[in-house]
């Protein structure tokens, strides 16, 4: 029986465009030409007040299982703006000691290329990854930026089922990013991180203390902001901590910001990085993030939460990595 038969290879690649054979009005709306194989599909997409276009991208598989890969590339031509997100929690089934034929287990993958020509602006926000006891997962993110473009990305993953008592057992989670901008005199490296967690690393306080929710959110900026600017925004970015349940650090990149969330929750994981989300907005006088109509929120989370001395959220003010 081979069993590599039975995988997916799911791609999607999109190109982000302007609209254009059309009055000055919507001459400024970004439009999508693309195409993808199964699992993956594309929704229809939407605009907010900007011209921003909003698109969803739907896995229509159960889950993705050992051996099974997804592949994203996406290109946002020059003075285009989009954002990308998905339709539910992607899951990733457990697959080490599942199979006579592969007792360690196959490996899932997914790798995205995101080109981002110049001013263009890419926000890529998926809901969260659920990763099942056993689970292998792999994912490589490269983003190619040109002068004056941006990108923005949030990612939370679950490392078990914790609400059935379940941990990531032998599996592990990988991911590595790189954040290269092209400019005229040379290529700089604004971001690159490796990261496995496994093993000692689920369990040690250097690692994430059997905490079973992870996240990072990184922000390359259009320019480079001043001191004073990168004071505040990370101040700012610290503030919207409070009342959110784990522990959240964030750091000044040289054009941008990025931050960790390690804790019990992934709906404070997604609160912090959709507020830090909001700060970037408010910075570059863009309009402020709405719900995605698409994404299951229990709560506001720009909401002020009232004062209240018995909430039982509990807020962790790691020293920051800056």
């Amino acid at each position: 029986m081979n069993l590599q038969a039975h995988s997916w290879h799911g791609t999607c690649n999109l190109r982000l465009k302007n609209r254009s054979g059309l009055d000055d009005l919507h001459k400024s709306f970004t439009i999508h030409q693309g195409s993808c194989t199964a699992p993956l599909k594309l929704m229809r997409s939407f605009h907010n007040d900007d011209g921003r276009c909003h698109l969803p991208i739907i896995h229509t598989a159960g889950g993705l299982v050992g051996g099974d890969k997804l592949t994203m590339n996406v290109t946002v031509e020059k003075n285009n703006t989009a954002l990308l997100t998905n339709v539910a929690a992607q899951k990733v089934y457990g697959s080490v000691g599942r199979s006579k034929f592969n007792p360690d287990g196959k490996l899932t993958e997914q790798n995205s290329h995101f080109s981002i020509h110049e001013n263009g602006d890419l926000e890529w926000l998926p809901q969260e990854l659920v990763l099942f006891n056993g689970g292998l997962f792999e994912q490589t993110m490269r983003v190619d930026l040109a002068s004056g473009s941006s990108f923005l990305s949030a990612e939370v993953v679950r490392l078990g089922r914790t609400a059935a008592g379940e941990k990531l057992g032998s599996g592990y989670w990988r991911s590595g990013v790189e954040i290269c901008r092209h400019l005229p005199e040379g290529n700089c490296w604004e971001f690159v991180d490796q990261l496995e967690l496994s093993g000692e690393a689920l369990r040690s306080n250097h690692g994430i203390a059997n905490q079973p929710v992870f996240g990072s959110f990184i922000w390359a900026a259009p320019n480079r902001l001043s001191q004073k600017t990168q004071t505040e925004l990370l101040k700012n970015t610290r503030r919207q901590r409070q009342g959110l349940e784990g522990t959240m650090t964030c750091s000044a990149l040289d054009q941008g910001l990025s931050a960790r969330y390690i804790g019990p929750s992934t709906q404070a994981a997604r609160f912090w990085f959709i507020r830090i989300w909001a700060l970037t907005r408010a910075l570059r006088g863009l309009s402020p993030p709405e719900h995605l109509r698409l994404w299951p929120m229990q709560e506001n989370p720009f909401a002020k939460k009232k004062s209240n001395p018995n909430h039982r959220y509990k807020t962790h003010l790691a020293p920051d990595f800056d």
